[in-house]
């Protein structure tokens, strides 16, 4: 399939791709792409696609040994539902099973609002949740959890590997209360929190001017507004100098990702022309094509892209279309370098398969799986940032994660986590250098 994008005029994406580029934790993809829309493999394929009848037979013995034999008795649909998420335990590290809750859970976040602590997380193997980052004026970050805090247990209630998406139940109604067990490197041993829940409402794109004519855009997250609100603060900036922007900094650091046509559409506003980006997997309905449509909203400023380690994904997406189509030179640390993308595809019974069906590649062909972005002006943290300013793991150090073009290569790990106001400062330096002197891959501290 093949898939070209609108004019700025109409920026409508069907949703029934429903292209994701996020990692687990980002918690903001709609779903759709019903399973019986997916096309029937070739006929060369037939013989794959046959039902297995001796490893079914196989299943159905160890299934009625546990149903007969386990020490106490089990429930057929709790027996059922850990056998599907063990079918896609082993999977990657982004495919999912999410009953029905957690599928309208998913769904809420993608609007950029839904009842909850306000976390980022990331399922560890073990089914725990490390928090990636407390959202700012939520419950978690007024009660002071922090980043790499392990969520070991929700109301006393602790994981198992095979859980799937357990985030689930830390959303909830505002106003009602949560007890989170922490496990924190600082504390001797794991303490509780107790959480009030309320509504989160993110805000994915915040702007200001860095100097006159010199424009800083945030981009938190890619949700289903972050298109629009991206183009409406870069108007509002653009026209606090005057109508003629010199220069644009657009911040990713610590971006998990998100939707995958609010990045492509980002991109657009900012190309003339040329690809964007390109998804390939093994059934037509997850190949794609994105392209820019003429006209720049920022009237041709130079860019320049601030990522680190945290920035995943739909990020490295953006990064990569701007920097491939010089558009844009790349500054601070290798990125976290997930390149796949996952459909989130609805079942009869209201539960949702987050499965990975295709991967992704930069306008020059490459994908990032396992490897990251590399910057073209590299930064690195403060020498008193935690752990060096390294992060704790990165897509290829994930159990089980898709191996990359450059999966064994040195150096494939991603960078470094770049903190505070520091490397907005270096990148606004090196946005008043003259393109034609952007240095390859220097080093600042």
């Amino acid at each position: 399939m093949s898939f070209r994008r609108a004019p700025h005029a109409a920026r409508v994406v069907p949703l029934a791709l429903a292209l994701l580029a996020t990692p687990v934790f980002a918690q903001d993809a709609p779903r759709g792409a019903n399973p019986a829309s997916i096309e029937a493999p070739d006929a060369e394929d037939t013989d794959a696609s046959k039902v297995p009848l001796a490893e079914i037979r196989r299943y159905v013995a160890v299934y009625n040994a546990v149903k007969e034999a386990y020490v106490e008795p089990i429930d057929d649909r709790k027996l059922m539902q850990s056998a599907i998420r063990g079918l896609l335990f082993d999977l990657d590290p982004h495919s999912v099973y999410m009953e029905r809750d957690t599928a309208e859970e998913f769904d809420e976040a993608s609007r950029g609002s839904y009842g909850g602590v306000g976390v980022e997380l990331q399922r560890q193997p073990d089914g725990a949740l490390r928090v990636i980052a407390p959202i700012d004026d939520t419950p978690a970050a007024r009660a002071g959890i922090k980043a790499g805090d392990i969520i070991t247990a929700i109301d006393g209630k602790p994981f198992k590997p095979d859980e799937g998406d357990s985030s689930g139940p830390l959303r909830g109604e505002p106003g009602s209360k949560v007890t989170l067990t922490i496990v924190r490197e600082s504390k001797p041993k794991p303490f509780d929190v107790v959480l009030t829940r309320e509504t989160i409402r993110v805000v994915s794109v915040k702007g200001r001017m860095l100097e006159p004519g010199y424009a800083y855009l945030r981009i938190a997250s890619f949700q289903a507004d972050t298109a629009s609100d991206f183009d409406r603060q870069l108007d509002r900036l653009r026209e606090q100098a005057g109508g003629t922007l010199r220069g644009l900094v657009i911040d990713l650091r610590s971006n998990p990702g998100g939707l995958l046509t609010s990045a492509v559409q980002i991109a657009d506003s900012l190309l003339e022309k040329g690809a964007i980006v390109s998804t390939r997997g093994r059934v037509p309905i997850s190949d794609a094509e994105f392209s820019a449509t003429p006209g720049d909203r920022s009237g041709g400023a130079p860019v320049v892209v601030l990522v680190d380690a945290g920035s995943a994904s739909a990020s490295e997406v953006l990064a990569g279309a701007l920097h491939d189509n010089q558009r844009a030179r790349i500054v601070g640390s290798r990125t976290f370098g997930k390149g796949s993308v996952q459909t989130v595809l609805p079942l009869d019974n209201g539960d949702s398969v987050k499965l990975t069906t295709a991967r992704y590649f930069t306008p020059s062909g490459k994908s990032i799986q396992a490897l990251g972005i590399v910057p073209d002006v590299e930064l690195h943290a403060a020498k008193d940032a935690a752990n060096g300013g390294r992060p704790d793991y990165t897509e290829a150090s994930l159990r089980g994660h898709l191996r990359g073009e450059e999966d064994d290569a040195p150096g494939t790990n991603a960078g470094e986590v770049l903190e505070g106001d520091a490397p907005i400062a270096q990148a606004l330096a090196e946005l008043k250098k003259p393109v034609a002197s952007a240095p390859q891959a220097t080093k600042q501290r």
